[in-house]
């Protein structure tokens, strides 16, 4: 089955879904510096959200580049992880204009772990199709510390949100930061298997 229809469709959802979190943002009342504290929250919320989205879309990108062909197993896979990424700007308005409090704060995480449990079941989807006649994405995946450390990040998150809305925050913040920096390891398995079609 062919994968381009569903890339191109996953990129047009988490455009959208990008877009409606910016229409989200209201401008403040007033024209002075001061007037901006109000809504503070709700940009940092929005950034944090922004990065998050566009490391899904970078991730979800170059694991299909990585994949040879994909099944309707696979489509209803994409669509779970499209569906919790979906939910992902209603959450961030809420935790924004509620100033971090802690169910807002406590349901973004459960947002981002079942966006985190919705991506490893395509990648695991993704994996049974390829089956053992391409082994570049089971070879670039290995055992996946960084998704295992995030899921746990985001579990230890969710009650600590009610002991201090910053903890998970700040946890929040350290799992974008161990995506922020691109993985190498399926790049680099492209990389390889590209070299060896030309040289074919």
């Amino acid at each position: 089955m062919d994968k381009s229809r569903l890339e191109a469709f996953s990129d047009g959802v988490i455009a959208i879904l990008i877009t409606i979190m910016v229409l989200e943002l209201r401008a403040p009342h007033g024209s002075d510096w001061g007037a901006l504290r109000g809504v503070v929250p709700s940009i940092l919320t929005y950034v944090l959200s922004f990065v998050f989205l566009g490391i899904y879309w970078n991730n979800h990108h170059h694991m299909l580049q990585a994949t040879d062909r994909i099944n309707g197993a696979t489509l209803w896979a994409n669509l779970h992880l499209l569906f919790w990424l979906s939910l992902i700007p209603f959450v961030t308005s809420w935790m924004g204009d509620n100033h971090y409090a802690a169910v807002p704060t406590a349901v973004y995480g459960v947002v981002l772990l079942c966006c985190g449990l919705a991506f490893t079941i395509l990648l695991r989807t993704i994996l049974a199709v390829q089956g053992g006649r391409n082994a570049r994405l089971a070879a670039a995946v290995g055992s996946d510390f960084k998704t295992k450390l995030s899921l746990a990040f985001y579990v230890a998150a969710i009650p600590l949100a009610f002991v201090h809305q910053a903890i998970a925050d700040a946890l929040y913040v350290i799992v974008l930061l161990i995506w922020l920096v691109p993985d190498p390891r399926i790049e680099s398995r492209i990389g390889e298997s590209n070299e060896r079609q030309s040289a074919r």
